[in-house]
């Protein structure tokens, strides 16, 4: 098993939800991306406002600080970016990412139905803009059931498959 797991989407994908169940799998730390924004981001984007290079970048290297104090973690995190990716990266050895994807309108609809979350889906279109899919991946489609996503992540992580 990598001894880093980040598993990064779009917002609502669930990405909290599997790092979670994974970290409980294998009873290592699980950093949650969102608990370390900055209030300022939370406002901006609970305002209706993308966030920007300039605001993500303080974040990241604060995830990245945030993992390199473990041996091993378990990061929710959208890592929309290849540059966002290689500042969370730094430093650390034996990283993994698991990208969970989704059509627009499955996770218009989760974001629509979420509550006491600051990222509007009025933002959803613009993560799509941003993301750059990541060539070395872990790629699940996130149209199944926890469990079945779950599975799919522990074998996948497990058995080195793409």
């Amino acid at each position: 098993m990598n001894r880093y797991i980040i598993v990064m989407g779009v917002s609502g994908c669930g990405k909290s939800t599997l790092a979670k169940a994974l970290a409980e799998q294998w009873n290592i730390p699980f950093l949650e991306g969102d608990d370390f924004h900055p209030q300022a981001n939370i406002d901006k984007m609970r305002s209706g406002h993308s966030l920007d290079d300039s605001d993500r970048e303080p974040w990241l290297m604060l995830l990245n600080e945030e993992m390199q104090k473990h041996t091993s973690a378990i990061l929710s995190c959208s890592a929309l970016k290849k540059s966002y990716r290689k500042l969370l990266t730094r430093s650390l050895d034996d990283v993994k990412f698991v990208h969970l994807k989704a059509s627009f309108s499955v996770i218009h609809e989760r974001l629509q139905a979420r509550e006491e979350h600051f990222m509007p889906a009025s933002l959803l279109k613009s993560q799509y803009e941003t993301l750059q899919p990541p060539k070395d991946a872990i790629e699940i489609d996130v149209h199944q059931s926890k469990e079945a996503i779950l599975k799919e992540a522990i074998e996948k992580l497990t058995n080195g498959k793409k």
